[in-house]
């Protein structure tokens, strides 16, 4: 335990001393909310939609979380190539509780970037509309960071190159969250954008997120938060097993 402690703290800290990486992954999150909800926002309204920030901010906050939390997996890399991550692998400890700590860390990280996103909504225009599941929120977003974290890690696990790692993760990145519904509805879609939206695990970290701040769930949040938990178990098992086969 004392081991995932540490390198829980040792990822935060990490993260912390790049002030230009904490406000660039802030640029994007702001610019589609700005850009996408002011221009948007009209149509959708006319639509039938209602106020398109309100719909729009969940996705928005999730994106952030998912990008900061996917691609800390590049962090791993990084560490193996200049011999940091030997130097962690020989110390006499399970290789699980390395895993774990760093995710952990990792996912610390991606959720308070994701809080950020939610302070930087309420500026903009959003308003949560029930309050009393604020705390679920936040266990929902710290879900979502949990799992893409475990994602990243698995993928840089069988990496050795960094533009390996970018060309797959950007290759997924892009997909999940166009196709998550984080911008448009999820009822009345194509059969083929409906089924790809159902295996996208965004979908039910952002459906979670409207569910809990805007009391709009699309599947029920009793089953988007069932389906978080699954996937947090299976990305963890998994992320955990090639982490172990890495050879430094």
């Amino acid at each position: 335990m004392q081991t995932i402690y540490i390198l829980w703290l040792r990822q935060i800290k990490r993260y912390s001393r790049s002030r230009s990486r904490m406000i660039g992954a802030l640029g994007q999150p702001l610019l589609f909310l700005v850009a996408l909800g002011f221009g948007f926002g009209p149509i959708f309204e006319k639509a039938g939609g209602g106020n398109y920030i309100q719909f729009l901010a969940p996705g928005i906050i999730a994106m952030s979380i998912l990008f900061t939390a996917i691609f800390s997996g590049m962090e791993i890399i990084w560490d193996r190539q200049f011999g940091f991550l030997k130097e962690t692998l020989v110390a006499p400890v399970p290789r699980l509780h390395i895993m774990i700590g760093r995710t952990l860390g990792s996912a610390s990280v991606a959720f308070l970037q994701g809080f950020v996103v939610f302070l930087i909504s309420m500026l903009v225009g959003f308003r949560p509309e029930q309050w009393g599941l604020f705390p679920i929120a936040l266990l929902v977003m710290f879900l979502i960071a949990l799992i893409f974290t475990a994602l990243g890690t698995a993928i840089a696990s069988v990496m050795e190159d960094f533009h390996g790692f970018q060309l797959i993760i950007n290759f997924l990145v892009m997909p999940l969250f166009f196709l998550s519904g984080s911008l448009f509805p999820l009822q009345g879609l194509p059969t083929a954008i409906d089924i790809i939206a159902k295996l996208d695990p965004l979908t039910y970290g952002i459906d979670a997120l409207r569910g809990t701040l805007v009391g709009a769930a699309h599947f029920g949040l009793t089953l988007d938060l069932g389906i978080l938990v699954v996937l947090v178990a299976l990305l963890m098992i998994v992320g955990s097993w090639l982490f172990s086969r890495i050879e430094v």
